[in-house]
Order: structure tokens, then C-alpha cells, then sequence
């Protein structure tokens, strides 16, 4: 069967059947990635990432442009954003003379953020997520302590990710503004995606999926969110790809299947078995305006997660680079 002949109409709901507990739990089996690179490893699918790759995506800047895809600084309440990131002054213009420093005038500011969610742009590390107790490599979820982690944290990315990033805009491809919120993408409509745009994702990339989070919300006013079906983590790791970043948290919110164990699959078997960094809650549309307008699907990706010892990941402003 032809990847097209699998797809679902995006106007229904989901098409194939809900995975249960033991068939996820096979997934988990079938991609995981412990023990790859050594039981002391870290990086996950970032070790998919060579000087070849990081060549590869340094090649693809040719017109010297460079777009954010991250959200602003998430300070304001509401229903995605229930602890609202801080940000107050703590010197500013009307009052700038800096105390014990004679003639020095200045602005200093204060900010905090609990960036997991759906309100932030963010990597996570592979320590957020755990699955049966366990996190990536196998390491028990008690290795992540009130002071922090001890293994699998953000320190593992603190040199920075850069490669080529590769846009499969699911709406864009199929001739519609969104998917649905009660449809999950599957791999089959990524391959379409592919064909679609003239592109194929491959080993290191960093792979953007757009679902047209934004667009929805506008429309509909609702905080749904659409996401990937659970199988495309045996696509991903086939194709072995680096980092996955979409719009949204690559599962549907609210969830489109209930299970005991596996409440968020592409979290949990992403994360905890095949060591896939997360970039959750990306700005996308910009990005999808440009790669329309230039015809281009690739680009250099570049992110670069604050080096915090123990995190359990990083707020993330990532830099598309065409």
C-alpha cells in the first residue's frame, strides 16, 4: 500500500485503531535506543548529529535570513498558561542611578519561567519524561532529585544543536489551514508531506511538524491541539532523526487516547526509550511563510538551550537560517 492510500481525510477523526498499553509498550521495546551509544550516554538521537550533518545544514544559507521560531516570553495568564512566566524591573529609567556605582546609569530586570506546558517554547531534556519509572538509557526516574537531575539533563545539549532543519507543513501539504484537533498525523501523511514539498527527512535532522496550532485557535477559540500518532516514533527512529520540534507538545491535547500507562506516547517512548529531544510549543508560521515564499523546506537550524546544571530542560528561542 501507498503512503497516500493510508491517509485519512483531515476533516474526520482518527482513522486507525487506538494503540493499548502492550502494543505501546512493544513500540517502546522496538525503538529504544538504550545502551546504542554506551550505557553512560546522554545525547540520545543527538549523537545522529556528525560534523557531515552539521556541514549539511551550514550549506543551506544562502540568502543570509534568519527567523525566530519561538513564542514571546509567555507573561500573560490563561488557560495554557496557568503559572505565567515573570518578568519585573528592577531598576529603570525614572530611578537608573546604580546604588555604590557613582556616574553609572542603567536598567536591570527580573524574569522567571516554569517553561513545560503549552504556553512556552522549550526543549525538553531527557530527563523530563519517564516511563515506568524510568527515564532514557534505562536510568531510574529517582535520578532526578529536588536538586536537580543527575543524569539526562539539558547539560547533555548545553554545546548548542545545529544541523539542517526540515519543515513538513501538514496543512500546506494537504490543501487545508489545520488539522484537526481530534486527528493524529500519521506516518503515512508525513511521507505524503514529503512528497508534497520535494523533500525527505533523514539521519540528524531536525524535523519541524506544523499543524497549524496558531491558525486553529484563532479560528475556533478553543485550547485543543493536535499531535502525532504514537506509530510515527518507529518512523522517526527508522529515518533517524535528531531532534523532533512542532507547534504544539507532539501529543494531542486533550488527549486522543486514554491509557493507564502511556498517557502521552510520543513523550514518553520519544524521550525515555529512543533519547529524542523535544522542541514543544514552536512559532511556526513564520517559518511555513518563508519556505512557501522561497519553495525551500530546509534550512540551518540552530538551538542553543541555557546550560543549566540539572535542568530538566530550557526555554528555547531556536533560529531558522536560510
Amino acid at each position: 500500500m501507498s503512503a497516500e492510500a493510508d491517509i485519512a481525510d483531515p476533516r474526520r477523526g482518527p482513522h486507525r485503531q487506538a494503540m493499548s498499553d502492550a502494543q505501546l509498550k512493544v513500540l517502546f521495546d522496538q525503538v529504544s535506543n538504550w545502551g546504542r551509544w554506551g550505557a553512560d550516554d546522554q545525547r540520545g538521537a543527538l549523537n545522529h548529529i556528525g560534523p557531515a550533518e552539521v556541514f549539511a545544514g551550514a550549506a543551506l544559507v544562502r540568502e543570509g535570513r534568519t527567523i525566530s521560531l519561538s513564542r514571546d516570553f509567555p507573561t500573560r495568564p490563561g488557560p495554557e498558561n496557568p503559572w505565567p512566566a515573570q518578568h519585573h524591573m528592577l531598576m529603570g529609567g525614572d530611578d537608573c542611578c546604580v546604588p555604590g556605582v557613582e556616574g553609572l546609569e542603567a536598567s536591570t530586570d527580573f524574569i522567571g519561567i516554569a517553561f513545560h506546558g503549552m504556553a512556552s517554547s522549550h526543549i525538553d531534556a531527557l530527563c523530563h519524561v519517564f516511563a515506568q519509572g524510568r527515564m532514557y538509557n534505562g536510568r531510574p526516574a529517582t535520578e532526578v532529585r529536588s536538586t536537580g537531575a543527575r543524569f539526562n539533563s539539558i547539560m547533555a545539549a548545553r554545546d548548542g544543536i545545529v544541523g539542517r532543519g526540515v519543515l513538513l507543513d501538514i496543512p500546506r501539504a494537504r490543501g487545508v489551514r489545520y488539522v484537526p484537533s481530534d486527528h493524529m498525523v500519521t506516518a503515512a501523511e508525513l511521507e505524503a508531506a514529503e512528497q508534497a514539498l520535494g523533500v525527505r527527512v533523514g539521519k540528524g535532522d531536525l524535523l519541524l511538524v506544523r499543524l497549524g496550532r496558531d491558525v486553529r485557535r484563532a479560528e475556533k477559540g478553543d485550547q485543543a491541539v493536535p499531535g502525532l500518532d504514537p506509530r510515527v516514533v518507529a518512523w522517526l527512529h527508522a529515518r533517524e532523526v535528531a531532534v523532533l520540534g512542532g507547534d504544539g507538545v507532539h501529543d494531542p491535547i486533550p488527549g486522543g487516547q486514554v491509557h493507564r500507562d502511556w498517557a502521552m506516547p510520543i513523550h514518553m517512548i520519544g524521550l525515555a526509550a529512543m533519547g529524542l529531544h523535544l522542541l514543544d510549543n514552536l512559532n511556526l508560521e513564520p517559518l511555513a511563510v518563508v519556505c512557501d515564499e522561497l519553495g525551500r523546506w530546509t534550512f540551518q537550524l540552530v538551538a542553543a538551550p541555557l546550560p543549566i546544571e540539572g535542568g530538566t530542560g530550557s526555554p528555547l528561542n531556536p533560529i531558522a537560517i536560510f
